[in-house]
């Protein structure tokens, strides 16, 4: 694959906060399941909140109130308050694939930009690792139930 092609099937968006980069980057981690809407879930019942676990090799992942849990994927970089990096285990169905081959990564980095205030870029990449779906989830994640909407609710709740 040619850098062309990685940067053709990325998906980058970028948000401002009111913040420090230390409390940007806690609630986009450790309260990830107070701000991503729990109507986006993969498992057969409603999540009562997602989980990432704060460490390199971290499992990604909804649990509801019965504590079932359903696997989104795990951290690949976990670098507290700069950069984190996550892999994105679901297919075009929106069912859980283990296949390393086949995911995609969200990295995320937490950029100072004045006075209590933090620059989040975010990029959602590979994803022509999607095949045929490529296209198709690009749209989704550049939509506004994508990562339009979630950054901005990320941005409501920090």
């Amino acid at each position: 694959m040619t850098a062309q092609q990685t940067t053709a099937t990325a998906v980058r968006r970028s948000i401002t906060v009111a913040a420090p980069v230390e409390k940007a980057f806690a609630v986009f981690t450790d309260r990830f399941g107070a701000w991503w809407p729990l109507d986006h879930h993969i498992g057969d019942q409603d999540p009562e909140t997602v989980v990432i676990e704060p460490r390199r090799g971290g499992r990604w992942y909804e649990r509801t109130a019965g504590g079932a849990e359903a696997d989104w994927g795990v951290v690949l970089v976990w670098e507290p308050p700069a950069r984190l990096v996550l892999a994105w285990r679901l297919d075009a169905e929106w069912k859980h694939n283990p296949d390393p081959v086949k995911q995609t990564e969200i990295e995320v980095r937490f950029v100072p930009d004045g006075p209590g205030r933090t620059r989040v870029d975010l990029e959602h990449r590979l994803l022509d690792r999607f095949g045929s779906n490529a296209e198709q989830m690009r749209a989704t994640f550049e939509s506004e139930a994508g990562w339009v909407g979630l950054l901005r609710r990320y941005a409501n709740a920090v």
